[in-house]
């Protein structure tokens, strides 16, 4: 099965996508939000150039573990997502994804304008072999 994992933020939407069989997941790029027609418009174009079989979308919980607002909207974009490209979507616990994606960005050696621009969808590569561990 192929996955398409977003890192979904108010400024970008980090990409990865990977498989399931070989419990992969490559960093694509990341989407500059515009707006939520133009947002699902290029997400439709990525799901479907890689024919993807589910969306995983990150969920930004507390460190607690509990539902915040920030949670609470990612819910409902997976379900716009769901709704609008009619792609099955999943929540993953996004908890520290971005400090994993830092932390494997910093280990290559890239300066921090590099990072930046990489780390949206290296998150994205984190939430999707998270959820990869505990589902594939």
């Amino acid at each position: 099965m192929r996955i398409l994992a977003l890192d979904w933020g108010e400024k970008t939407i980090g990409c990865a996508v990977g498989e399931t069989e070989g419990r992969t997941a490559q960093p694509l790029y990341t989407i500059t939000r515009r707006s939520r027609s133009r947002d699902l418009e290029e997400l439709r174009a990525l799901a479907t150039r890689y024919r993807v079989d589910l969306i995983v979308v990150g969920l930004p919980l507390n460190m607690d573990g509990s539902t915040g607002p920030a949670a609470e909207q990612a819910q409902e974009f997976a379900r716009r997502l769901e709704e609008e490209l009619d792609v099955p979507t999943a929540l993953q616990d996004e908890r520290l994804s971005t400090v994993e994606a830092e932390e494997r960005l910093q280990a290559l050696g890239l300066r921090p304008e590099e990072r930046a621009v990489r780390r949206d969808a290296v998150a994205a590569a984190v939430i999707l072999e998270d959820y990869l561990a505990l589902h594939g």
